[in-house]
């Protein structure tokens, strides 16, 4: 990607203050598509582990190319930046902080991104996107709030046996679509939780999402659990979503 056109990229540094978040704020980085108009409505993209997902997935980058290139329809995209000694409570669904972040996310986050930005206030207009345990976090948000989400990427989901269960408990997950991938050589993943493979977890939530009737597009690849596998994959993760302009 060296054409220059994919590298001007219009990304904005914003916070957003929290009633629901101990600290009263969060980093956000915004990335505006070319020819961005107040005056028009755009889908957004929101992503865990913000930073990363600009830094490692370039995903800014890659959604220059789709819009530039492939005529999709220009999209916003939001990065929620995490602290990472906080990431695994905050995102995993038994974390001490979980449930103030996935409230923060539905009650305080699209309400101030759709008052700022020219953001579609379309439930079929927001994706949450997410790497490993934010793959996970971003499917129990979209549990939560079922009226704001029906879109989800999870780039090796971390679903661990809570997450498993929630979904097993959960009766009709038929609005919910999700692009899942997962990488073949991440059969040993050592986590905070212990040792995982992942391939197998991966597989055993696609059979618990399609049997309570959610649309999975699943695929394995090789690969490892790192952002040089998940960049590769972002750009068809924006496909599955994201369309060619009428």
């Amino acid at each position: 990607m060296t054409d220059p056109r994919y590298l001007k990229r219009t990304i904005v540094k914003d916070v957003i203050t929290s009633r629901l978040l101990p600290e009263g704020s969060r980093d956000l980085r915004v990335y505006l598509p070319p020819g961005y108009n107040e005056l028009l409505s755009y889908p957004v993209v929101y992503c865990q582990d913000g930073e990363q997902f600009f830094n490692f997935g370039r995903i800014a980058t890659i959604a220059n190319q789709l819009i530039l290139d492939e005529g999709i329809e220009p999209f916003i995209i939001v990065g929620v930046d995490v602290d990472i000694k906080l990431r695994t409570a905050e995102y995993a669904p038994n974390g001490e902080r979980h449930h103030g972040y996935v409230t923060f996310f539905g009650d305080e986050l699209i309400p101030y991104i759709e008052s700022k930005y020219a953001a579609r206030p379309d439930a079929d207009a927001r994706i949450l996107a997410g790497d490993s345990l934010g793959g996970s976090v971003s499917f129990h948000i979209a549990l939560t709030y079922p009226e704001l989400f029906h879109q989800v990427i999870s780039l090796s989901g971390a679903f661990y046996p809570a997450s498993r269960e929630i979904a097993k408990s959960t009766s009709d997950l038929s609005k919910l679509e999700l692009f899942m991938i997962v990488g073949l050589q991440e059969t040993a993943f050592k986590s905070d939780s212990g040792v995982f493979d992942f391939v197998a977890i991966n597989r055993e939530m696609k059979a618990i999402l399609e049997s309570k009737g959610a649309t999975t597009h699943y695929s394995e690849h090789d690969g490892d659990h790192v952002w040089g596998f998940w960049q590769q994959r972002i750009p068809d993760a924006l496909r599955t979503f994201l369309h060619p302009e009428a």
